[in-house]
C-alpha cells in the first residue's frame, strides 16, 4: 500500500506559535498557567498541556493569580481587559491571521460599517471577531444566512479564517451582484486555502483519504467536507485507533491530510498504522519482509550493520587491509550505545515513535543485557589491537553511559546544565564524533603510521559529518516530540528552515571533500564513488524539504540504508577496479 501524506498536513503557523508559547510558558511566566478556553481544537495537544500543568478556565474570576494564554482563535477585547483587571498576566497567542481580521473589523465598525462575519455562530474565532464588531456585528453561517440579513447602507464581509473556500466564493459572487457596495475581504487563511486545494488534487491520485484532526476543529471539518465532495472514500478520525480497516482493504494508495491543529506525532502514528494494514491481509511474503525491516530498525541491528559497512569503506579509504576487527568493533559499539540511547529516550518516543516506545518498554531487560554484552565484547576486541584503542573506546563508552547522569552539583552548575544531555545539541554532536572516532581513528591507531596522514583526517571528517547529518535529520523529524519533553536539539535551536539549509550545505561540503581529496590523490579513487552515498543523502534531505520524501518506516530505512550503500560501493570498487 502506498501512503501519500499531504504537504500541508499538520500545524499551521498560528497553531504552532500558540502551542510553542504554551510549552514555553511554565519556564518563563508566573504559575499557575491557564488558557482561556481550549488553546486549540485538538484533544491530544490539550491532554499534553494538561500534563504540563496548563489548565483551561472558561470563566473569569474576580481575582486571579498566574498567567493566562489567549487561545489561537482569539477572544473579544472585553475578555482580555477583564483578565488583566482580575490580576492575571496575559499572553496573547491569537493567530496573527485572526488578528488581521480583528483589525479590519475594528477599523470599519468604528466608522459605522455593518460587519458581516461568514462562519459558524458558536465557533470561538467568530465569537471573538463579533466582540470587535460590537453592535455592528452580524454572523451568517452560509449564503442563505447572508440573504436573510437586511441590506445595509454600508457593510463589509469577512470570513472565518478556516471557512470553505467554495462557500466564500459563492458569498462574494452573490454580494457582487446584489450588494455591489459591500466591501468583501478575503480573510480565509492561506494555509486553509492551500490545504483544501491540495485535498482536491490529492483525491485525484488516491483510492481513499484520511482526514486527521479534532472533531471540534473547524478547518478539519472543512477538509473532510472537501475530501468527501471529491467522491473519494473519506475517513475523518482523531487518532490511529479510529481507523476503519475495512474501508481501506481494497485501497492501493491512501492519502493522509490533517487539520491545522493536528500535531505531527498524531499524523505519524496514523501513517504508521496505515503502513501496517497490508500486513494484516494474509500476504505472507510482504508481512515477513515488513516485520524483518521493522525489527531490524527497532533493535538498531540495521544501523549497526550500516556502521560496519561505513567502517569497511573507511578502512579501504585509509589503506587498511586488516579491516574485519574494526568492522566488528564498530557494529558492537553502535548497537550497544544506540540501544542504551533509545532506552533513555522513551519520553520523546511517546510522541515521535510510539512503536519504538512500546517495543522498548516490552523488552527492556533483554535489550539492556544485549547492549551491555555488545559493549563488553567490543571492548575485548579492541583490547586485541592495543591499550590505546581499548582506553579510548572505554572512555567513550563511559561517556555514553553517563550522558543522562547528573554530573555537576547544583552549586557548581551554570544555570540548568547538570548533565551532558542538558547541553543543547550535545547528543547529535557526541554521536557524530563517537562514530568518527570508532570508525576512523581507532583503525588508524592500530596502524600507527596512518594516524596523522591526510587520509585519516578526510575519513574522520566524512564519517563525522555524514553521521551528524543523519542524526540531525532524525532530530528534524522529531522536533514536535522533542520540544514537548524539553529537549533542545539543533533543529529546535535553529528552526526547521535553517536546519535544512545547514544539512544541505554540510552534505554538499562532504561531497566536495571526497571529490577534491580523490582528485589530488589524498585518498584513493574510491572517494569519487563514496561521494555518491553523500549525494543520495543530500537528495533525500531535498525531497523532505519539498515534502516529497516517503514517511514512517520507509523514510527511516532509506536514511539508514545509505551507510550500507557505502559498503556495497566499496565492495564493487574493490572487486572490479
Amino acid at each position: 500500500m502506498k501512503i501519500i501524506i499531504a504537504k500541508t498536513a499538520g500545524f499551521c503557523m498560528g497553531v504552532r506559535r500558540a502551542v510553542e508559547k504554551a510549552l514555553d510558558a511554565p519556564g518563563k511566566h508566573q504559575k499557575p498557567i491557564f488558557s482561556y478556553g481550549p488553546l486549540i481544537h485538538n484533544p491530544q495537544v490539550l491532554d499534553l498541556l494538561q500534563e504540563k500543568g496548563i489548565s483551561v478556565i472558561q470563566e473569569i474570576p474576580e481575582s486571579g493569580v498566574g498567567t493566562v494564554l489567549i487561545r489561537a482563535h482569539g477572544v473579544p477585547p472585553a475578555v482580555k481587559r477583564n483578565l488583566k483587571k482580575s490580576g492575571f498576566t496575559v499572553i496573547d497567542a491569537t493567530c496573527p491571521r485572526v488578528v488581521k481580521v480583528q483589525a479590519i473589523i475594528k477599523k470599519h465598525a468604528r466608522n459605522g460599517y455593518a460587519c458581516i462575519i461568514i462562519g459558524d455562530h458558536d465557533h470561538p474565532e467568530v465569537i471573538g471577531l463579533s466582540g470587535f464588531a460590537g453592535k455592528n456585528g452580524h454572523v451568517a453561517g452560509n449564503l442563505e444566512g447572508l440573504k436573510a440579513l437586511p441590506v445595509f447602507e454600508k457593510a463589509i464581509i469577512v470570513a472565518q479564517t478556516t471557512l470553505n473556500i467554495s462557500l466564500f466564493a459563492d458569498i462574494k459572487n452573490w454580494a457582487k451582484t446584489h450588494c455591489p457596495h459591500y466591501k468583501c475581504f478575503h480573510t480565509i487563511c492561506d494555509s486553509t486555502s492551500e490545504r483544501q486545494a491540495e485535498v482536491r488534487k490529492l483525491a485525484e491520485s488516491v483510492d481513499a483519504l484520511i482526514v486527521v484532526g479534532g472533531r471540534n476543529s473547524g478547518n478539519t471539518q472543512r477538509l473532510a467536507e472537501v475530501a468527501a465532495h471529491s467522491g473519494v472514500p473519506t475517513l475523518q478520525i482523531e487518532n490511529e485507533t479510529e481507523i476503519n480497516t475495512k474501508a481501506l482493504v481494497s485501497a492501493e494508495t491512501v492519502g493522509i491530510t490533517a487539520g491545522a491543529s493536528t500535531p505531527n506525532w498524531v499524523i505519524n502514528r496514523v501513517a504508521r498504522a496505515v503502513e501496517r494494514l497490508p500486513n494484516d491481509k494474509g500476504e505472507f511474503v510482504r508481512k515477513f519482509f515488513f516485520t524483518v525491516q521493522k525489527t531490524m530498525l527497532l533493535t538498531n541491528v540495521y544501523v549497526a550493520i550500516g556502521a560496519g559497512c561505513l567502517s569497511y569503506a573507511c578502512s579501504v579509504l585509509m589503506g587498511i587491509n586488516d579491516f574485519f576487527p574494526h568492522v566488528l568493533v564498530s557494529i558492537l559499539y553502535v548497537l550497544s550505545m544506540h540501544t542504551l540511547n533509545n532506552l533513555t529516550g522513551l519520553r520523546a518516543d511517546r510522541y515521535n515513535d510510539p512503536d519504538r516506545e512500546s517495543f522498548y518498554l516490552k523488552h527492556k531487560f533483554p535489550l539492556i543485557c544485549l547492549a551491555m554484552f555488545c559493549g563488553a565484547i567490543g571492548l575485548l576486541v579492541s583490547l586485541g589491537h592495543g591499550k590505546d584503542s581499548f582506553i579510548i573506546l572505554l572512555v567513550m563508552s563511559l561517556m555514553g553511559l553517563s550522558y543522562n547522569i547528573r554530573l555537576i552539583p547544583d552549586k557548581l552548575a551554570a544555570g540548568k546544565y547538570f548533565r551532558m544531555r542538558d547541553i543543547p545539541g550535545s547528543k547529535t554532536i557526541l554521536i557524530a564524533v563517537a562514530w568518527g572516532v570508532v570508525i576512523s581513528i581507532l583503525p588508524a591507531i592500530s596502524q600507527s603510521d596512518n594516524l596523522f596522514v591526510f587520509s585519516t583526517a578526510v575519513a574522520f571528517l566524512w564519517v563525522t559529518g555524514t553521521v551528524f547529518a543523519r542524526t540531525a535529520f532524525f532530530d528534524l523529524l522529531d522536533m514536535h516530540g522533542d520540544k514537548i519533553v524539553g529537549k533542545e536539539t539543533i533543529p529546535i535551536l535553529l528552526g526547521e528552515k535553517k536546519s535544512i539549509l545547514m544539512l544541505k550545505m554540510l552534505l554538499a561540503s562532504l561531497v566536495v571533500l571526497l571529490v577534491v581529496s580523490s582528485f589530488f590523490h589524498i585518498i584513493p579513487n574510491i572517494g569519487f564513488a563514496l561521494s555518491l552515498c553523500t549525494v543520495l543523502m543530500l537528495i533525500l534531505v531535498s525531497l523532505h524539504e519539498k515534502k516529497l520524501a516517503p514517511s514512517g518506516i520507509r523514510l527511516e530505512f532509506l536514511v539508514e540504508s545509505h551507510f550500507l550503500f557505502a559498503g556495497m560501493v566499496t565492495v564493487l570498487f574493490s572487486v572490479f577496479l
